[in-house]
């Protein structure tokens, strides 16, 4: 495994700004191996979502986990970059899915707008699988998370600013004209790609996780990586987005210890952390 770069930030809050959900434990403890799996324990439904079925965001397609009985599982919905389409995230779909999360992938209305507009479709996709969706059943809505790939990432920062009851984002090589999120409170991890040369991480990955004053916040800097790391299978990338999703979607602790000091891989080369002991 590549070696990564982490600067963690999870303190005495590892809560998020609004009362958490009750904390949901599915299967084993994790491992390294097994955050790094191609796929999980859970079998998976995928269906496509047509743009003249919603309100709100440009369809997309949605993974689920086939056993309702499992549920309910927590909701994240993804934005693909600049003039990219919700194909380019698509190995995604099946890794989180198959971990217990309800996943849209989301097509945007414009391919050419900017951030603080896609995280609007953010939240209305959220709010579309909850309420909507085919698999409303299996999605709870308690439990919810934002990722997004450049412009897409910076669309997750402005959908975390706006909604503080989402339990998690995650912007991936994120991209954006702002460079305060300091009213973010949603635990947020910022993955950023050493040799990212569109958005370099100096002008935008660093400054936003500087910015942040969440009290669970995370920075991880990626090496060997462009700025298109996320569009194809990364094993280093998902562990990292499903301990998040882990600890703070679910609540669950068991992840703290692949998070912090370094256990997530033997790869990670430096860490600065204010970690409690799993």
């Amino acid at each position: 495994m590549a070696a990564v770069a982490v600067v963690v930030g999870l303190g005495a809050g590892l809560t998020a700004a609004v009362p958490a959900p009750p904390a949901v434990e599915r299967g084993p403890a994790p491992t390294p191996a097994s955050v790094t799996a191609a796929l999980g324990p859970h079998a998976v439904t995928t269906a496509a979502v047509r743009r003249a079925e919603v309100t709100g965001f440009g369809g997309g397609t949605l993974f689920a986990p086939a056993d309702a009985a499992g549920g309910p599982y927590g909701v994240v919905a993804v934005a693909p970059g600049f003039r990219e389409g919700a194909a380019t995230l698509a190995w995604l779909g099946p890794r989180l899915a198959s971990r217990g999360f309800v996943v849209l992938l989301v097509d945007t209305l414009d391919p050419d707008e900017f951030p603080t507009a896609w995280a609007a479709e953010l939240l209305a996709a959220i709010d579309w699988v909850v309420a909507d969706s085919p698999v409303r059943d299996r999605a709870d809505p308690a439990r919810a998370a934002v990722l997004g790939h450049s412009m897409g990432g910076g669309a997750a920062l402005e959908a975390a600013l706006v909604r503080p009851g989402l339990c998690a984002a995650i912007p991936m090589a994120p991209w954006d004209p702002a460079a305060d999120f300091a009213g973010v409170r949603v635990p947020t991890l910022v993955l950023a790609a050493e040799d990212d040369t569109i958005a370099p991480p100096a002008e935008h990955a660093e400054r936003f996780y500087a910015s942040l004053t969440a009290p669970a916040r995370a920075y991880a800097l990626l090496p060997g990586r462009d700025h298109n790391f996320s569009n194809a299978p990364d094993d280093v990338t998902a562990g990292l987005v499903l301990s998040w999703l882990g600890r703070f979607v679910d609540g669950d602790t068991r992840y703290t210890r692949l998070l912090c000091r370094g256990t997530l891989s033997a790869a990670v080369t430096s860490q600065q952390d204010t970690c409690p002991a799993p």
